[in-house]
């Protein structure tokens, strides 16, 4: 669970740094980036609660 966690923080950091780089710079390529994160982090979230649903029936 803790590998998942750092995942799920690092690919947040990528969708941070990608929006930030759309939003304060214009920078258009960093738009396509920034959803595929989003797309990513939707899989490892639905991961996470798999996981953590399992963790408490425990």
């Amino acid at each position: 669970m803790k590998d998942l966690i750092e995942k799920i923080n690092a690919e947040f950091e990528t969708f941070k740094t990608e929006s930030e780089s759309l939003i304060e710079k214009g920078v258009k390529a960093a738009g396509p980036r920034a959803r595929k994160s989003t797309l990513e982090l939707e899989k490892l979230l639905k991961e996470f609660r798999k996981v953590s649903v399992e963790e408490s029936k425990k």
